[in-house]
């Protein structure tokens, strides 16, 4: 088993390393085309910081282990949102500035309600697949059509620009991008074989292996993207962080188990793990409104404390 841990130990190195590169790489690019900083915001940042999920979810798919797939969409945006907005806000209370982020949350909701409804059923499906893929589609143009609609003057297009690299050549950033998508893939390979051979060595399904250590593994880019954004006081970068990644996740990731390798779900998916998911994406407006548009530290000890109360309750299903 320790070949395999140090397997998904280097697996998650490369994914957060090979992500951040590709989105810097394209980032740079689509800047040096002309493509507006709110624009690259609200699809390359997105997209590159959901890009470990999508490539692990593909890797699993296409292996044999489309529940690993299902496990770590789910499991990361509870993670997203439990784990990394609280210790977020934990670290500096985030205040809510941006009319594009506040349009975009009922966009999350929708897809939460939408993924949960396609799983009733106890499978993912071809036609479930096709359905997320569609609603990506969407998705996509509407975040795109809301966030051109504010124009410049909204906060979130400042706070993105001063992420972007103002000052590099069209050929390194083409170079970072193909590098960074290069080594997730390695990633995402190393990762999936260590995690499978961990679940059977263990004895336990690889759904919970991916709600739990794969899931929190590939939310590590948002951890560390929220928290930096946050200490700059970049607040909506923080928040549109894990936002858009669940947005990915619920659309982008659970879509590929469904098209690559059509799967039934675990009954505990239906009764503990969409039920989580719901909960914190429908708490996450409630505190911000209990807080006047701010996400205190009050609010991210109890987002906190509710992960750790989810992980115990996988943790005993696991054991029993």
């Amino acid at each position: 088993m320790l070949l395999s841990i140090l397997a998904v130990l280097a697996g998650f190195g490369l994914l957060i390393w090979g992500a951040d590169r590709f989105v810097m790489g394209a980032a740079a690019l689509a800047r040096n085309l002309g493509v507006s900083t709110l624009l690259i915001g609200l699809t390359i940042v997105g997209f590159g910081t959901s890009a470990p999920e999508m490539l692990v979810a593909a890797t699993a798919s296409l292996d044999g282990s489309p529940v690993l797939a299902v496990g770590n969409a789910l499991g990361s945006n509870i993670a997203n949102i439990g784990l990394i907005l609280g210790i977020t806000a934990l670290v500096a209370p985030l205040t809510l500035h941006s009319q594009s982020l506040r349009r975009e949350y009922p966009l999350l909701l929708a897809a939460t309600l939408l993924a949960s409804a396609l799983l009733l059923d106890g499978e993912i499906s071809r036609s479930d697949g096709f359905i997320l893929l569609i609603g990506l589609v969407v998705t996509l143009l509407l975040v795109i059509r809301i966030g051109l609609a504010r124009g410049p003057v909204d906060p979130l297009g400042a706070e993105i620009a001063a992420e972007i690299p103002s000052q590099m050549p069209t050929a390194v950033a083409i170079g970072w991008f193909a590098l960074g998508l290069a080594v997730l893939l390695g990633g995402s390979k190393l990762l999936v074989w260590g995690a499978v051979d961990i679940a059977l060595d263990l004895g336990v399904s690889e759904l919970i292996i991916g709600l739990t250590i794969v899931a929190i593994g590939t939310s590590l880019p948002e951890l560390a993207a929220s928290v930096a954004s946050a200490l700059k006081g970049e607040d909506d970068i923080a928040i549109g962080n894990v936002i858009g990644s669940n947005l990915y996740n619920l659309l982008g990731v659970l879509c590929l188990p469904g098209l690559l390798a059509p799967t039934a779900v675990d009954d505990s998916l239906l009764t503990r793990d969409l039920p989580m998911m719901l909960g914190l994406t429908l708490a996450l407006p409630l505190l911000a409104l209990l807080g006047k548009n701010r996400l205190g530290r009050w609010a991210g000890l109890l987002l906190t404390l509710s992960f750790a109360a989810y992980l115990g309750w996988v943790g005993l299903d696991a054991a029993g």
